[in-house]
């Protein structure tokens, strides 16, 4: 068994052998040399090229050996799909007087379906025979799709994705009683399983090097003698005039060595990798209890565990586990999130198909990488999937879904952490434009641009994933907070457009339009309309509105311009974080709940409208970066220092308590992180307390200075206007690097 160099405890999990093998220490070794000294050409005849002609058929011999076959029956290529394309069109081709027509099966690779594919553009007709649920093909299936026009029987010896071993003999003696040659492509069982020609009963066999530890870039054809190809490259007479072009005698050798070291170390690695196998298998259903195993249970390749967990989705899972390498279906559709064509023709249903990983252990895989594997993955997991929930056609608006199951992030909190965001903003150009007066250079979430002396315009943009199960509050929820950064300014709102990303192969679409109709009756509310927008498929569901907005140029409300003295006042209360995370985790109680929703669907315009008749200096919506991060903001760009009296800042009811139990958002701790330098705690302020001031709010209320000792009236007004936990929490102090003292 190969041991890493330099290997780490702490070093990513590999476990994605299926996809590629790093390079064996001895086929490098044996390599070398030829990358070096002997690296003449095959066909020359002098020493140099001898050099070079020896090792290219030591290696022949060695894959010989290794397949049961002779060496004049091996041909080198550049790898398992020109192997594939070489049988499959080479065999088409130079039978095209006696047939059109190739059988394979519904669960092959695209190296041989896209071939397939090529073929039957040119008229040749196709088969995909079906397979059964461990994605078998079924026997009778394929011998009832034989027909006298028949010229090519395809079907992979192990499938890539789920591991399962097609009854390849038994294939190959239907396709031999009629006289049709047969291939297979090994490319994922050689050097795993047995695997010799005359045992199988094959004609052709393709087998790739990088998948049992030689380079990519090489690999090899079995042609059965007798069986005729028409050329795929022609040039000189290389490969016995069957495939043009030099030699790549380095890789070659790797091959060659490769072969030789797979067959003779094959049953104590094929046992190593089961027992790995085996144990990632065995500690994730002990862990997550409701997961699917893909592919047959006995006839498998030993390394492979295809796992589905309903209703995760796969990327995002991988996304998760970035100390575990893994693929979601096939390697070649790594970055695609539809259902694998192979899941989909073995019957998974959708809820298990997109949540679908394939591990493979390999030769060098240990029991410990297997064992934090098992953490990590099973810890992500309980992250991602609903809590009993289903998506997708099963659910309908009778059996409403719960949106903050369809995703890890929640609202506002997901944002970018403002340590990044802060670092990225401050390199980008400021405008030179005049009539910008509002733009980059301050914390602002809109911008204002001069129309005349009367009338500025007011534009912003905010999206988030979801914060509340229901769909509709969702949409109202998100409507609202958009709208809150024209308030905000001062601002009166014209018109906004949709942003939508949706995961349509999760979620029916009726729960989009729930969504869509919740921001429609908000923005009515508003007196606005939603004029169009722009939808993208996504992983997990999103949704915001881009606003347009007016304003009186001379009376624009900014998060800069604070005075010593003035008071602050904020108008809804803090704690939306947490009760949306406790909503996530199944911890909030329903009238908690409704509470939340309620706040969060509550516009802002009655305080924005207060506000107008009131001296306020600077003004901001609290939002993703919590009461600390928007104050400091502030306070910052206003350079003064302020003060917060904790027990004065309004809090939603049951918020402290879930904030002890653990319901805290990762973007809390960021936004405590953010402000760490600038925040000086004073007296017994309790860890839950500290929390919900750095907590990240969706739809949160306005922070407000005001001068001139109007607070009490301001606080007054606003609650003779329904805004009534609208309370003086503390005040800007003096000229300062905006520091901020809690007591």
């Amino acid at each position: 068994m190969l041991v890493p160099a330099g290997h780490h405890p702490m070093k990513p999990i590999y476990l994605d052998y299926n996809a590629t093998t790093p390079v064996d220490p001895v086929v490098a070794e044996a390599m070398l040399p030829y990358l070096r000294e002997h690296f003449g050409n095959p066909s020359s005849s002098h020493g140099y090229g001898v050099q070079a002609k020896r090792a290219v058929e030591r290696a022949r011999r060695q894959v010989a050996d290794l397949l049961g076959c002779s060496p004049d029956e091996v041909i080198f290529t550049s790898g398992g799909s020109e192997s594939n394309n070489m049988a499959i069109k080479g065999i088409a081709r130079a039978n095209r007087a006696r047939g059109n027509h190739i059988v394979t099966s519904a669960v092959e690779h695209p190296a041989v379906v896209e071939v397939c594919r090529a073929l039957e553009a040119e008229g040749l007709r196709i088969t995909f025979v079906p397979v059964d649920g461990d994605g078998l093909v079924g026997l009778s299936d394929l011998e009832e799709a034989l027909t006298p026009a028949t010229i090519l029987v395809t079907v992979m010896h192990a499938n890539n994705e789920v591991g399962t071993i097609q009854p390849i003999p038994e294939i190959a003696r239907l396709a031999r009683e009629r006289g049709i040659p047969m291939h297979t492509d090994a490319a994922q069982s050689v050097g795993k399983v047995p695997v010799r020609v005359d045992d199988l009963g094959v004609d052709l066999l393709s087998l790739a090097g990088h998948k049992l530890y030689a380079p990519k870039g090489v690999g090899a054809l079995y042609v059965r003698r007798g069986i005729r190809l028409e050329k795929l490259i022609h040039g000189a007479d290389h490969e016995q005039n069957r495939r043009a072009g030099t030699e790549n005698v380095p890789e070659i050798v790797a091959l060659g060595m490769a072969c030789e070291v797979a067959g003779r170390d094959l049953e104590r690695n094929a046992e190593h990798m089961r027992a790995m196998r085996d144990r990632l298998a065995g500690g994730l259903e002990r862990e997550l209890g409701e997961i699917r195993m893909n592919g047959h249970p006995e006839r498998r390749l030993p390394n492979t565990l295809s796992v589905s967990f309903r209703m995760v989705e796969a990327n995002t899972l991988l996304s998760e586990i970035e100390e575990v390498a893994a693929s979601a279906g096939a390697a070649c559709h790594s970055d695609q999130v539809d259902v694998s064509p192979v899941l989909e023709a073995m019957g998974v249903p959708v809820e298990f198909a997109m949540g679908t990983v394939r591990f493979s252990t390999g030769r060098e895989t240990r029991e410990e990488d297997i064992d934090r594997a098992v953490e990590a993955v099973s810890s992500a997991v309980r992250r991602l999937r609903p809590s009993g929930e289903v998506g997708g056609e099963a659910a309908g608006p009778d059996r409403p879904v719960k949106l903050t199951q369809y995703t890890h992030g929640l609202g506002c909190a997901c944002k970018l952490r403002p340590q990044l965001l802060e670092k990225i903003l401050a390199d980008l150009p400021r405008p030179d434009d005049p009539r910008v007066l509002v733009g980059t250079d301050t914390a602002d979430d809109a911008a204002v641009y001069l129309l005349d002396e009367r009338t500025a315009l007011i534009q912003t943009v905010d999206f988030f994933t979801p914060v509340v199960d229901d769909p509709y509050d969702f949409g109202a929820i998100a409507a609202a907070n958009s709208l809150s950064d024209i308030y905000a300014m001062g601002g009166r709102p014209l018109f906004a457009l949709n942003i939508v990303g949706f995961p349509s192969n999760r979620l029916p679409l009726w729960v989009l339009e729930r969504i869509l109709a919740g921001a429609l009756d908000k923005v009515n509310e508003a007196g606005i309309h939603i004029l169009g927008g722009h939808s993208v498929e996504d992983t997990e569901p999103k949704y915001g509105l881009a606003v347009t907005g007016v304003c009186d140029p001379r009376r624009i409300l900014r998060n800069v311009g604070a005075r010593p003295g003035d008071a602050l006042v904020l108008t809804k209360p803090i704690g939306l974080g947490i009760l949306t995370t406790a909503i996530k985790r199944g911890l909030a109680e329903e009238p908690a709940i409704r509470r939340a929703v309620d706040l969060m669907g509550a516009l802002n315009r009655e305080a924005a409208e207060v506000a107008s008749e009131f001296p306020v200096s600077a003004c901001t919506d609290v939002t993703g970066f919590g009461l600390l991060g928007h104050l400091w903001e502030m306070s910052s760009a206003s350079g003064l220092d302020a003060v917060i009296h904790q027990d004065r800042v309004p809090v939603l009811e049951g918020a402290r308590e879930l904030a002890a139990a653990g319901a805290v958002p990762g973007g809390t701790l960021s936004n405590e992180s953010f402000v760490s330098e600038a925040v000086r705690w004073l007296g017994p302020i309790s860890r839950p307390d500290q929390l919900l001031l750095a907590d990240p709010q969706t739809s949160g209320g306005l922070l407000m200075a005001v001068g001139g000792g109007r607070e009490g009236d301001l606080v007054g007004a606003l609650h003779d206007r329904g805004v009534t936990e609208a309370a003086v929490i503390g005040m800007f102090t003096e000229r300062g690097a905006g520091k901020i003292t809690v007591r």
